[in-house]
């Protein structure tokens, strides 16, 4: 007969088996901190010899990662993304951007869908949350902070669709953007009325999203990431234009 005796799992694996999930799950993330082994072990309720079995296990597996002298982090498994070589590439190549943008177009599109129908209450009120806070930050000079948000608000929607493969690849294509691989968001949210519009836009997509209307969500989020493509547009040919301008007057100061 194909049965085998049931047997309780080992506190060590119940462990295990929580801190994958919270990493799957993007919950813990990549560089994040563990809590010091006493305080970890009784917020898990287990002896500190299972909880550092657990730990030199998924140590083992590289998702967990000592440094000397500050504790147990979660492993930087998304390091290999990109190479250092392609970044540097990305970052000077005028159709990276437009191919970069488009992706982001198609893949948060389909996340926003989701999001709209399978997201939960607590997915959606962390999404406006983000966004109130991008309301207070629009009222500010300096447009760092709301430029920053934005990534937040973008990821969050991600989170929002609940599809793990989606999430880890979409995070390391936000890291691209927070590190200003393709553009300074800053300088997109520098001027005023882009900065009204980019939050409009927002809160068109966070409307949609509460309406649990994933065709809205979706297009929402696509008319949001055309804007961004075409504002990016004319700002490399404004930049291409002032180029050309300093030349000649560089020239005509020489004659």
């Amino acid at each position: 007969m194909p049965f085998t005796r049931i047997e309780s799992e080992k506190l060590a694996t119940a462990v295990v088996r929580q801190i994958e999930r919270l990493i799957l799950h993007g919950i813990l993330r990549p560089g994040e901190r563990l809590p010091p082994e006493r305080e970890l072990a009784d917020r898990l309720g287990v002896s500190r010899p299972s909880l550092r079995e657990a730990v030199a296990e998924l140590q083992a597996r590289g998702l967990l990662a000592p440094r000397a002298g500050a504790g147990i982090f979660v492993a930087d498994v998304l390091g290999s993304a990109f190479s250092p070589a392609l970044i540097q590439l990305f970052a000077s190549q005028d159709d990276a951007l437009d191919d970069y943008i488009a992706f982001r177009r198609d893949m948060e599109g389909l996340a926003a869908a989701r999001a709209a129908m399978q997201g939960s209450a607590t997915d959606l009120e962390l999404i406006r949350t983000i966004l109130r806070k991008m309301e207070a930050a629009h009222l500010k000079r300096d447009p760092s902070e709301e430029a920053a948000l934005d990534a937040d608000f973008h990821m969050a929607i991600i989170e929002a669709s609940h599809n793990v493969i989606m999430l880890h690849m979409m995070r390391a294509m936000m890291d691209l953007l927070r590190e200003g691989v393709f553009y300074n968001r800053s300088v997109m949210f520098h001027h005023r009325d882009t900065r009204d519009m980019l939050l409009d836009q927002h809160r068109a997509i966070d409307a949609a999203l509460h309406a649990r209307d994933p065709d809205a969500a979706r297009g929402a989020v696509e008319a949001h990431l055309d804007f961004v493509r075409m504002a990016l547009r004319s700002q490399r040919e404004a930049e291409r234009h002032e180029d050309t301008a300093r030349l000649r007057l560089a020239h005509e100061v020489e004659r």
